[in-house]
This record gives C-alpha cells, structure tokens and sequence, in this order.
C-alpha cells in the first residue's frame, strides 16, 4: 500500500479523467427512504437563544439512567431535516459525482415528500410507498437513530413492479455500471425482492458482470439465521455480478460471528484480516469494512486499509457510512485498486462530516489535496 501522505496526491491524479467515464455511468440504487431529523440535547439552556449542547452519549445514558424510578425532560433542537435512509443518501452521494441515478424506495406516495423534491429533479425516481422517518440525536461521538418504519413493509417485489414497467426495470438493471442494494436489515421482504432478481433479472443481463453493493445497514437485531441466510443469498449474485459487500466496524464484527471467524480488535491491522477472512469465506468480489477512523478492503488478490481524515467535531455523522460507501463504489467504477477506493471512500465520508454536504469531484479533488 502506498504511504499515506503519498497516496491522496496519487487518486487526485486518477481522478483527473473522471469526469467524462462518471458522466456516463449509470447507477440504479434502492431501496429504502426516510425523512432525517437531525437533533442535538440541550444539556444547559442560558437563555432563549444560547444552550451548550451535551457532547458526548454517556452524558445522554447517565442522565437516562438517573430518572430510573422517576422522570425527566429532555430538550430536542432541530439542526436540520433532510433527506434520509441509507439509499437516498448513497444515491445523492454518487449523484454528486456525476452518475446518472435511478432511485427506487419509499419517498412518498402519492407525492413525493417535499425534502426528496431536489433529489427527484437530479435523478430519475421511482417512489413507491411512503417514506419512514428516523430521528437522528448527534453527539461527538455517535448518534442515536430513533426510526418510525411502518410503511417499509410496503417495499415488495409486487409493489416495485406496480410502478415500474417489468421491462423497463430490466433495461434499468442492464444499463446501470453499479446497482446498490442497501438496509437490507431494516426492509422485511429483501429477501424475496434478492431472490426474485437472481430468479428473473439476472440471468437476462448482458455486457458482462457490473458491480453490485450490499449493506446490511446494522443487522443487530436481526436473528443469527437471518443473517446467514442472506449471506447465502448474497453469494448467489456472484454469479451473475462483482458484489461488493459494505460492512461497518460493528456490522463486520455480527457478519464474522456468524461465519464463525473470531471479533477483531479495531486495530489496522486486524480488521484488515478480518475483512480479508470474510471475502475467503464468502468468496465474493470484495469485502470492505469501514470503523470510524480508517477504512480496509479485501478481493482476492489481497487486502490493505486507508487511515481516514478523522475529525473529532463533526457538523454531521448521520450519513457519514453511506458517503464512504458512495466513494468507494466510484473507485470500483474508475477501475481503482483497492487503495485507491479505500480513499476516494474516506475522503468522501471526511468532507461529508465536514461540510453537511456531498463533495463534488472538484470538492473531493481539492479537499485529497489537504490530507
């Protein structure tokens, strides 16, 4: 792997020419939907304008666990509504670089939610349920997601094909350079929708393999038998396409354990063998498992991690996953080592926290020039 301080220097010259090949890719994604609330607690108000935020989650669970017994009050402040859901974010992520994005989820039905309204006019959107709606409370160094997923059991096969032409849904899968599939965990009939596309789109596809991305998106609270059982299924579109399989720290640590490889520590080098045992064992493309402050990748032809812009204070976590997850898929989609994507997904997460926005590919370029 090339040094780190050599390294962003070297993707800002691959990212040189991609402009015209980002241009022209096209990238279907899907398929969930919320509406984000982004919330600090107030831990001190001074007067009706001025409050000092509680900065860090044991603050938040000591005073949680004070009013055991008891009761207690805690002040919301609203720092911004935004489109949510890993998919939209994602979507809007690779949008921003350029790709031509096709998004299908829950974004509101009849009408679009008026938060998704600049998103539909940059991509070409199929909603097809109402969205959910999660309540995002930041702290310094987490968050909490507090999620309001009714109409998520709305998203089936069934209902896709309702408001997309069963036609028209294939060219959108043989056309797309990359096709995201992500919260797997939080949208109950994923399973069928995987089965009915290895059973009915696949096997119809031409111009050799695309990519195809996976996240689980936190399967926690998901059974042991659910998670392998999608891991099977996963392993299945190997066949028809390179899967990449996106993984949190905490999410490659519940996909080890079910494939009975031993927890890594959150170490460079551990998780990087962690990552690498999990591809052996899976035998997909790529795994890629991302913690907070750097990020490692696996294929078969080896393994190696990128330290992370890290900052300790930033504007926005909500999302950060997904723009890494964005970023990488562009590496994948430039032909990029795996380096290489390592970064571009570090550094799209890191301009992301930043910023409270998505980088563009001149924002990316200059913001690899600063690390």
């Amino acid at each position: 792997m090339p040094r780190k301080s050599t390294l962003p220097l070297q993707v800002v010259k691959h990212l040189r020419d991609a402009r015209h090949p980002l241009a022209t890719s096209q990238v279907l994604v899907g398929l969930d939907g919320f509406v984000d609330t982004i919330l600090h607690v107030v831990a001190k108000r001074e007067s009706a304008t001025k409050y000092t935020r509680m900065a860090k989650i044991n603050d938040f669970a000591s005073r949680v666990s004070a009013a055991a017994g008891q009761s207690a009050n805690f002040e919301m402040v609203t720092q911004m509504v935004k489109i949510g859901g890993n998919g939209p974010i994602m979507a809007h992520a690779l949008g921003s670089y350029g790709t031509k994005v096709t998004y299908i989820g829950n974004l509101g039905s009849p009408n679009v939610h008026h938060v998704f309204e600049d998103f539909a006019l940059s991509s070409d959107l199929y909603s097809i349920a109402e969205p959910g709606y999660t309540d995002a409370i930041e702290f310094e160094d987490g968050k909490l997601m507090c999620g309001k997923h009714e109409s998520l059991k709305e998203i089936t096969w069934e209902t896709i094909l309702k408001h997309i032409p069963e036609e028209k849904l294939f060219q959108k899968f043989n056309n797309a350079s990359l096709i995201a599939l992500v919260n797997w965990t939080m949208l109950p009939h994923m399973n069928a929708i995987f089965n009915k596309i290895l059973q009915d789109v696949a096997p119809s596809l031409d111009n050799g393999k695309r990519w195809i991305f996976f996240d689980l998106a936190d399967p926690a609270k998901r059974t042991r038998e659910d998670i392998a059982e999608v891991l099977k299924i996963i392993v299945k579109f190997q066949k028809y396409f390179r899967v990449i399989l996106g993984l949190n720290f905490s999410e490659g640590r519940q996909i080890g354990e079910v494939l009975g490889i031993k927890a890594p520590q959150e170490t460079h080098e551990a998780v990087t063998t962690h990552a690498a045992h999990i591809q052996d064992k899976l035998k997909v493309e790529t795994v890629v498992v991302h913690p907070t402050h750097f990020a490692a990748a696996a294929d078969s032809r080896g393994a190696t991690y990128v330290v992370g812009p890290y900052t300790p204070k930033p504007k926005i976590t909500t999302g950060a996953g997904d723009h890494f997850n964005a970023g990488f898929c562009i590496g994948r989609l430039l032909d990029g080592d795996l380096a290489t994507s390592l970064q571009i997904g570090v550094a799209t997460s890191g301009y992301y926290v930043r910023h409270a926005k998505s980088p563009t590919l001149a924002d990316l370029k200059k913001f690899l020039g600063t690390i």
